[in-house]
């Protein structure tokens, strides 16, 4: 009886470790929003592909980096994405590890830190997700300046630019458009100041939802937003480049630091730079920084190069650096 006994424990010993080794592993993405960037099939990939789950996380890249500080002596996350300004403020924070994934060499050497604190998987280009059938009949907005048009009173939004990347890079984009440079923010508070009166809505999170509902039906927001609306969501949306011009935004990731589960970090962000991870971000319409990811045929959706000479890269380092300087005075002078 006695050896019958530890047989069948030594039998449900075995059965229990096969059944933990092989159940998924967790880890921590900090700002990875299911309904942004189509984080919601990349974190499905990277389970199907990886065995790692990675649990939804909705903040935006002012919050991540905030709670990477505030957590630094005892990391949640294991990897973290966001804005480029972000990245390189984090690094600068003492928050990431300096790690180089699969196909650094792809990474043009612009778009990453020389050491692998932060390096870009994507990029997109700034503009206006319109919904067409919110607009109450009024035409769609072809430039900045004509958002100021009392018509459109109560329909522009943009995300919290003191908080939210996509806010921030939307003011940088209307600031140069404006006449303004990195080192002058002045044109674009002076429009923000306009727009004011036009009653903008100015939430904090991603509002893809809020412009496909018709609650925001202009927002200043990245093409492949608009593009995964048009084409996925099937609705009646629109994206404009506008006519006075816009940015090109890279958006990045970094390995924590002293994180719970480096190995894990660097699996997923070595999968994100992967052929198979790439295009997740190129079928959602975003540009891949490894260019090979994007087919022609979803190529052929976006906006003709045309449209798109209209929008420029910049000095991102120095977009870091003045950040917090616009931060100041949007709450001084717009909020």
């Amino acid at each position: 009886m006695k050896r019958v006994a530890l047989f069948l424990a030594m039998a449900m010993f075995a059965l229990f470790s096969a059944g933990m080794a092989s159940a998924s592993e967790d880890a921590i993405c900090y700002n990875c929003p299911p309904e942004w960037a189509d984080w919601g099939t990349q974190l499905k990939t990277i389970e199907k592909e990886l065995d790692i789950k990675l649990p939804h996380d909705n903040k935006n890249s002012g919050q991540t980096l905030s709670q990477l500080i505030a957590e630094k002596d005892h990391p949640v996350a294991d990897v973290a994405y966001y804005g480029v300004s972000f990245g390189i403020k984090a690094k600068e924070s003492g928050v990431v590890a300096p790690y180089k994934p699969a196909h650094w060499d792809d990474i043009p050497a612009g778009l990453k830190d020389s050491e692998g604190y932060w390096f870009t998987i994507h990029s997109g280009t700034i503009g206006f997700f319109v919904n067409k059938d919110a607009l109450e009949g009024n035409p769609v907005p072809r430039s900045w300046n004509d958002l100021l048009d009392p018509r459109y009173k109560g329909m522009v939004g943009y995300l919290d630019p003191t908080s939210a990347f996509v806010g921030y890079a939307s003011a940088t984009a209307v600031n140069l458009a404006m006449g303004g440079s990195l080192d002058d923010f002045g044109p674009g508070i002076e429009f923000m100041k306009k727009l004011k009166k036009n009653d903008p809505i100015v939430p904090k999170q991603t509002s893809y939802a809020r412009v496909l509902s018709g609650e925001i039906p202009i927002l200043f927001d990245y093409d492949f937003n608009a593009y995964r609306a048009k084409y996925k969501d099937e609705a009646n949306v629109e994206f404009v480049i506008p006519a006075e011009g816009s940015i090109i935004v890279p958006y990045v990731m970094s390995l924590v630091k002293n994180s719970e589960h480096p190995e894990l970090g660097k699996k997923i962000l070595d999968f994100i730079m992967s052929d198979k991870g790439q295009a997740v971000w190129a079928n959602a319409f975003l540009k891949p920084v490894r260019a090979s990811a994007m087919s022609k045929e979803v190529a052929a959706k976006f906006l003709p190069e045309s449209d798109y000479a209209r929008a420029k890269p910049i000095d991102y380092g120095k977009m870091a650096v003045v950040q917090d300087n616009f931060r100041d005075r949007y709450r001084a002078e717009v909020r």
